[in-house]
């Protein structure tokens, strides 16, 4: 104790320095938009390269479960290839020149939270990649969640497993329309309320993207129906979603770029001006 006490009393000029130095920092940061902005790009670099060192030695040891999945994503998309392929036999269809307005690009998840109630994932693409926010993330099993910041080798995903998440899902059979949100209870389990009282439900249904928004596309895969219950006021159906993606398993994830969405975007903004 002695000793400590001597330590403080030796360095007492340099640490009162860096305490006033830090706390300068900290106030300079908190009131000046573009230092905030510029300290957030800078820890979202740094941590990322740190999880990033991480993630390369993690995922050597899990090479054999990914390259079964790329196995079964590849068998899944050679059987869609080959039902198109089926139906379109009679006419001749210049692949080349059917246009698609998503882009998906391919990027690895680094690091990943799933047992808070704001959850977030990193990924190891960004700026120079044209990722940027709002774009939606998938892997062939369903949705993952939503960049939400972006330096220029990283990116942070809001997760759906985050209180804040709010995306406009659909079951797929009656095409009926709702909310999914997470209650924090089971990384397994998300929810889906706002479904019409009389809507037709069983359990087992498929759950997937609404398509109402730029961020996904229609008909993502996201999970299936466990079980359901009226909502106090009788008039709408609360819905728990079993995920078909393990979301305190991913590695590997799609990042989709909606490529009219800036188009989309000021047209509805032009529109409500113009109310």
């Amino acid at each position: 104790m002695q000793q400590i006490l001597f330590f403080f009393i030796r360095n007492k000029n340099f640490l009162l320095f860096t305490l006033l130095f830090s706390i300068s920092i900290f106030l300079t940061i908190q009131t000046h938009a573009y230092h905030k902005n510029r300290f957030v790009n800078s820890s979202t670099y740094l941590t990322g390269s740190i999880y990033s060192l991480k993630s390369s030695i993690t995922s050597y040891f899990s090479l054999k479960k990914e390259n079964i999945l790329l196995i079964e994503e590849n068998s899944r998309i050679r059987k869609e290839l080959e039902s198109y392929r089926n139906n379109i036999t009679i006419y001749a269809i210049d692949t080349a020149s059917i246009y698609s307005k998503y882009y998906f690009s391919h990027a690895k998840v680094i690091n990943n939270s799933f047992s808070k109630t704001k959850n977030k994932l990193t990924i190891n693409k960004g700026i120079n990649d044209h990722l940027k926010t709002d774009q939606g993330v998938v892997t062939s099993k369903g949705i993952v969640g939503i960049i939400d910041n972006v330096s220029n080798k990283y990116a942070t995903i809001q997760s759906i497993l985050n209180t804040n998440s709010q995306i406009n899902a659909k079951l797929k059979k009656s095409k009926h329309f709702g909310s999914l949100i997470w209650n924090t209870e089971d990384p397994y389990l998300v929810q889906l309320i706002d479904i019409p009282r009389l809507a037709p439900v069983k359990i087992g249904d498929t759950i997937v993207t609404g398509g109402k928004s730029t961020i996904f596309p229609e008909g993502i895969l996201i999970g299936k129906v466990k079980d359901f219950r009226l909502t106090e006021d009788k008039n709408s159906k609360y819905l728990n979603i079993e995920l078909f993606n393990d979301m305190t398993n991913l590695e590997h994830i799609y990042v989709i770029r909606n490529q009219d969405s800036n188009e989309i975007i000021n047209l509805e903004k032009e529109t409500n001006d113009a109310k």
